[in-house]
């Protein structure tokens, strides 16, 4: 049993999905059936985040750079996309999260664009929690995308070189509208952030976990959570410690 301190929640979570295609070869299965199973854990995380009280969790869905993955597997992740923007539309719904998605995604079929689109502004209103696909998304990518559109207001004359400073160059990154990360998760043993949230992870307390994605549980999301609150978060500052608070268990949610 993880307590957790639900007064010192981090307030935006990221957590990159690794290891769906592990699980499936270490159960003898082919990828696909990995990639359903990692479906599930991201409904058990979401219910797990909303019930803390977590006030935004973005999840790397699908990179820019799976586009390279075999056709077959791209089209197969396209689908189990598709099917959960439309099974999860009611738990979003009464759980009052609102849906948001950040990357390329005008490069998506447009058989999932439209059901995305849809549950974008249906639940826009919402405000329970904010829930981040990062769909066809890369870090790089994003901050080239901002990039372009600071260089096309300069050219546009709306804007001169030097206002371009760090708060110009946010507003252009659409992934950090719900606030800088403050804990990124990697699941599946790997220990590097793989192009993925690189402005607003900047200063994000990092936690690895050789737990593969299918296997991630509430519990997980606990530990985790539990050692960002462990830790000082000094941001290039002296600070003074601090008695901690007395924790809650999360446990029986």
């Amino acid at each position: 049993m993880t307590l957790v301190d639900l007064h010192r929640l981090p307030r935006h979570v990221a957590i990159i999905m690794d290891g769906n295609g592990r699980w499936a070869q270490d159960q003898g299965r082919i990828r696909s059936i990995g990639h359903r199973e990692g479906s599930r854990a991201v409904r058990r995380t979401v219910r797990a985040a909303r019930r803390l009280g977590v006030d935004a969790l973005t999840l790397f869905a699908f990179s820019e750079q799976n586009w390279h993955r075999p056709g077959p597997e791209v089209a197969a992740l396209m689908e189990l996309l598709r099917e959960y923007l439309i099974s999860e539309r009611e738990e979003l719904m009464e759980n009052g999260i609102r849906l948001r998605a950040v990357g390329r995604v005008d490069k998506l079929p447009s058989s999932v664009r439209d059901v995305l689109d849809a549950l974008v502004a249906d639940t826009a209103h919402l405000d329970g929690m904010t829930l981040t696909l990062a769909l066809s998304y890369g870090g790089r990518e994003e901050l080239v995308d901002a990039a372009r559109a600071l260089a096309s207001e300069v050219a546009a004359g709306r804007l001169t070189p030097d206002a371009i400073d760090e708060a110009a160059l946010e507003a252009h990154v659409p992934s950090v509208d719900v606030g800088r990360v403050d804990l990124l998760i990697r699941t599946g043993g790997e220990q590097r952030i793989s192009n993925f949230l690189l402005w607003g992870a900047a200063y994000a307390e990092l936690h690895f976990t050789p737990r593969l994605w299918p296997e991630f549980e509430a519990e997980d999301l606990y530990q985790a959570i539990r050692a960002f609150q462990s830790r000082q978060r000094r941001f290039g500052r002296v600070t003074t410690l601090h008695a901690e608070p007395e924790p809650i268990s999360s446990a029986g949610e």
